[in-house]
């Protein structure tokens, strides 16, 4: 069902890695019924300090999964990474099983792509509890940043001065900064 993409950086793609990353996004699989056929990209990344980083992506109809993890064990990563994939499978079962018991519909889409694994889960409620409105100012990202910074927040929604289009601003996990164009 899954077509594997699996490249590496600083490292070598050996039979045995390609092998094990299969056997263990594979395990996945069972999760699904009826999903056209998609292709699991994992990127294998290996630096300098001896540590293993693994990122896998697997874009479906309705939903993307996406999960990295990075450790000292390049195996241990891909294990981490196949446990967070499939705790962000369960969680969405879990969201699609709630919503057609709310709404009194027997089938929801995406339920014709997950196979029911016994019992639910209980996932925390999604309730939004704080709603802010703000007005956005024609700066570039530079201004951005910096009103970021002296807010004390990791990101920071603006208004593009030269494309006139909303952007955002985030600080990224290796302390760097990110940001996200609107068409």
């Amino acid at each position: 069902m899954f077509r594997y993409n699996v490249r590496g950086e600083n490292i070598e793609v050996t039979d045995a890695i390609r092998d094990y990353v299969e056997k263990k996004v594979g395990k996945l699989e069972r999760y699904f019924t009826d999903v056209p056929e998609a292709t699991a990209h994992v990127n294998l990344k290996v630096y300098t300090e001896k540590t293993a980083k693994v990122e896998v992506t697997i874009p479906l109809p309705y939903l993307v999964l996406r999960a990295e993890e990075t450790s000292p064990d390049l195996y241990a990563s891909i294990d981490l990474v196949v446990d967070k994939l499939e705790r962000q499978i369960r969680k969405f079962k879990t969201k699609i099983h709630r919503k057609s018991r709310e709404t009194g519909l027997d089938k929801i889409s995406p339920n014709t792509y997950i196979e029911d694994e016994g019992a639910e889960e209980e996932a925390p409620e999604m309730d939004i509890v704080r709603t802010k409105r703000l007005s956005l100012k024609p700066m570039d990202s530079e201004e951005a940043v910096l009103q970021m910074n002296m807010l004390g927040h990791n990101f920071f929604i603006f208004e593009d001065a030269e494309t006139n289009g909303t952007s955002i601003v985030y600080r990224r996990k290796d302390g760097k900064y990110g940001l996200i164009e609107t068409d």
